[in-house]
């Protein structure tokens, strides 16, 4: 990508001011800003941005503009600093919304403190049938090992337990989830899954990949207006965090159906690309792919499969043994056979495929299939790899070669470089997380976060991209820095190349005449600010389609009010 940053005005002085207002004529002129967007010949900075009463760019450039569009209704930014709308190319809408209404586990420190919220989390929900949440992660606690059964029966006994791991690829049961889903010391492992088992052979309580079906199968499914309650919460707080769209990585055709009567009834404010599920029911009963639905607020033309698990839990399939577990090369879902038949299934009903692939054998058996399918050559439908988090230095080049686009989540190295290098060890780590190589090999580069697996602000990300570092600086100098992208890179990914991702680029990913109007109004300039402060950056206004969908000034003032 050409990052060089092309001037059409003078850097604004942020200014005191009021903040920029909901716009009702019929063309709108924003005026005052810095403000940058990608485009395919680099970086495009502009200090005016015009757009109609539909919602779509007019123009970008100078103070000129003022002048062009006499009629608009002028909007004074203030000196305030202007970006595209972010977009997540990979996340979990439901997940994010359930989050808010389940125990979330997520950062904290120890198996103690863990138990001591379940049983908190306990009391305070008597009726609820069910204790469910997600979040921990024992690679945080003290003791580095997997918790069990009994650490939860002292405190809940009475009632089933179940909680995902932090990456959602291993959960944790109480006895009574156990005794539910009938698992006892002969329950064989699925193919695909593991039954953690103490040193006598007796099933632990925690679970791993395709086991975690076992119990998940027995959950209480949430009704409609749940479902569209989980996501009117989650996307809330999403464009607070300056996201106008979002990449949905994997719905079942319930929760496909309520998000298309969400868009039916005006209820999306933010765009949401959405995977089916799987080559199988929900695939039969989506049919066909649905495009560019409700002006661009929803899309559900891709599938999402999986190959492996995760990597913190050692299910991520791998070539050669993990290097701190020599019996264990991980979890392929499918035989490649499987695989195959999957991506060609999907590919040949017209939906793009994405495979959750983390270990260098599921994104080997991920290319593998896509080759296979795409006879050789690069697919109309770009298909993905989803995670493409270790992969063999030699399969690197495989993806320009075959058009398949890297969807990646930048945060995951600052969150597993306490953990990953352990697992495969330092020449295969040559292959993780290796952003700069997939880049300089051709491979376009989508970013997201993978919410709620990690947090959902889109600034972290960017930060993580730049920094490889953690938000408390380390280590310093970054994690593998040369693997790390420039600022225009990053922004690239979270924008234009996550609509190019999505088949949107002709209508989202930058402030371009005739796409959306989608940007984002923020306290301080991303191309300027200490890198170190990318992460500290605060949406101060979203505007999806021309709309104002957040502001934090009448945020705060509601929060405020008695």
């Amino acid at each position: 990508m050409n990052t060089q940053i092309h001037r059409t005005g003078v850097f604004a002085t942020l200014l005191a001011g009021a903040m920029l207002s909901a716009a009702t004529a019929a063309d709108t002129l924003v005026h005052n800003v810095t403000g940058y967007t990608s485009t395919d010949d680099g970086i495009v900075e502009f200090t005016a941005l015009a757009f109609d009463d539909d919602g779509r760019v007019l123009a970008t450039g100078d103070e000129d503009l003022v002048g062009d569009y006499p009629d608009a209704r002028k909007i004074n930014g203030n000196g305030r600093f202007v970006l595209p709308g972010l977009v997540d190319a990979h996340a979990h809408l439901y997940s994010q919304g359930f989050l808010a209404i389940s125990l979330d586990l997520a950062g904290t420190p120890s198996l103690e403190e863990s138990v001591a919220k379940i049983a908190a989390f306990a009391k305070a929900s008597p009726s609820a049938p069910w204790i469910q949440g997600r979040g921990w992660n024992q690679v945080l606690w003290t003791v580095k090992e997997f918790p069990t059964a009994a650490d939860i029966d002292d405190d809940v006994a009475d009632r089933p337990v179940w909680l995902r791991r932090i990456d959602g690829h291993a959960g944790w049961a109480n006895s009574k989830a156990l005794e539910i889903a009938g698992i006892d010391d002969d329950t064989p492992d699925p193919i695909g899954g593991k039954i953690i088992r103490d040193d006598n052979g007796k099933a632990t309580g925690v679970l791993i990949d395709k086991a975690m079906g076992l119990v998940t199968q027995h959950l209480p499914k949430p009704t409609r207006e749940e479902m569209r309650q989980a996501y009117l919460k989650a996307i809330e707080s999403l464009v607070a965090l300056g996201m106008t769209g979002m990449h949905d990585a994997g719905v079942n055709i319930t929760e496909a159906e309520v998000l298309i009567s969400m868009a039916d009834n005006d209820e999306l404010d933010m765009r949401v690309y959405a995977m089916i599920r799987d080559t199988g029911a929900n695939l039969d009963a989506m049919g066909k792919p649905l495009k560019g639905y409700a002006e661009d607020r929803l899309d559900i033309q891709s599938v999402k499969l999986y190959s492996d698990g995760a990597l913190g839990s050692r299910g991520a399939a791998m070539i050669e043994p993990y290097s701190d577990d020599a019996e264990n090369r991980g979890l392929p879902f499918w035989t490649q056979e499987e695989l195959d038949g999957f991506v060609k299934k999907a590919n040949d009903m017209g939906f793009q495929v994405g495979v959750h692939a983390i270990g260098d054998l599921a994104n080997r058996m991920a290319l593998d299939a896509f080759e296979k399918a795409q006879g050789g050559k690069p697919s109309p439908l770009r298909n993905r790899i989803e995670h493409a988090q270790i992969i063999a230095i030699e399969d690197i080049p495989r993806f320009a070669e075959l058009g398949v686009i890297a969807s990646v989540q930048p945060i995951h190295a600052t969150s597993d470089m306490n953990m990953a290098e352990d697992r495969i060890g330092s020449q295969r780590i040559a292959g993780g997380y290796a952003w700069r190589k997939l880049l300089e090999s051709g491979a376009v580069l989508a970013s997201g976060s993978d919410f709620p697996v990690e947090l959902s602000n889109p600034f972290l990300g960017l930060y993580a991209a730049v920094t490889r570092q953690d938000r408390g600086g380390m280590p310093e100098g970054g994690w593998y820095p040369e693997e790390s992208l420039t600022r225009a890179e990053a922004l690239h990914s979270f924008t234009l190349a996550a609509a190019f991702a999505a088949h949107q680029e002709d209508v989202l990913g930058s402030l371009e005449p005739g796409k959306w109007a989608d940007f984002i109004v923020v306290d301080r300039d991303y191309f300027e600010c200490p890198a170190s402060e990318i992460d500290d950056i605060e949406v101060l206004q979203t505007w999806v389609g021309g709309e104002r969908v957040f502001d934090r000034d009448s945020s705060e003032s509601a929060a405020e009010s008695p």
